[in-house]
């Protein structure tokens, strides 16, 4: 029985997850930028979305907690670290994003509050 509940509880949660990013694709189109890749994998680590407007690359954490704050606070060293990792591989296979500026953003959301895009949210080691 706990495993039928631990089944649906990570169901619930990747639901909310892909609704989630779902609407921080539409966020980014309606502020002007353009979705370049999303739910890109590579070995250690993920980037939820990659959007690009002129010549800034964003690799964006998108995540969905009960308050803005905390969602903000769940992006931590590990998964900077993650993101850097994935983004790195990314970089590599992309070479035409070599000459833009890349920076570390994360849109939270947060039930009936506004999505919050927060610019430079956490740095990237590349």
């Amino acid at each position: 029985m706990a495993d039928s509940r631990e089944t649906q509880a990570r169901r619930r949660a990747r639901g909310v997850g892909l609704e989630a990013e779902f609407l921080a694709r539409v966020y980014l189109a309606l502020t002007g930028w353009r979705v370049v890749t999303r739910s890109f994998s590579a070995p250690g680590g993920e980037i939820d979305i990659i959007a690009q407007r002129g010549d800034m690359l964003a690799f964006v954490e998108v995540k969905a907690r009960s308050t803005l704050d905390g969602a903000l606070l769940s992006i931590d060293a590990r998964k900077q670290s993650r993101i850097s990792r994935a983004a790195r591989h990314w970089i590599s296979r992309n070479p035409r994003s070599a000459g833009l500026n890349y920076r570390g953003d994360a849109i939270l959301l947060a039930p009936w509050r506004w999505p919050r895009r927060v610019n430079g949210a956490f740095h990237l080691d590349l």
